[in-house]
């Protein structure tokens, strides 16, 4: 019997604690032999943490998971997921405004890969505030005087590290 694999693709800059939360459930789910947590590379968008910065940050929070492998790549998820064999590209849900696109980029990949379903997740409320986009904008702002217990409650340790070393962000 073939392996079921999930892809659940982002940029991952940086891994958020909503991000782990969601590797977390998907990885409980009986359902997939195995969870790839899929690096996307768009040529055209400006990255603040590299490459090889954001697979540190995932290799360290996915070793608890021994069927969770990182991956990367650039082009089109749906194609991806088609020639890894996966069964589902799994999506996160912060709030409703997630969905319209969400739902039509869903319905793009079903045409490009018709036997790769997606499953959307609703996020934790604890995390649903979370994003990469503003964690760096708290992080480069500079302005902000918080307590890395403040900053664990939005990015794993790894994280809070490697914004301490790029931005200068405040630790306790």
């Amino acid at each position: 019997m073939p392996k079921k694999i999930a892809v659940y693709p982002g940029s991952f800059d940086p891994l958020t604690n909503g991000h782990v939360d969601l590797i977390d459930r998907v990885s409980a789910l009986t359902v997939f032999d195995e969870l790839t947590v899929l690096i996307g590379i768009n040529p055209t968008k400006q990255t603040r943490f590299t490459l090889a910065e954001r697979i540190e940050m995932l290799e360290s929070v996915i070793q608890p998971y021994p069927h969770v492998t990182i991956d990367q790549y650039s082009g089109l998820t749906a194609q991806y997921a088609q020639e890894r064999g996966a069964a589902a590209i799994i999506r996160g849900l912060r709030a409703f405004s997630d969905f319209e696109n969400e739902f039509q980029m869903s319905l793009m990949n079903r045409q490009i890969a018709p036997l790769v379903d997606t499953l959307f997740m609703m996020a934790n409320t604890k995390y649903a505030h979370l994003s990469s986009t503003l964690v760096m904008q708290v992080a480069q702002m500079g302005g902000m005087q918080v307590s890395n217990e403040k900053l664990l409650e939005m990015v794993p340790p790894i994280v809070v590290e490697m914004l301490g070393k790029k931005y200068g962000v405040p630790g306790d």
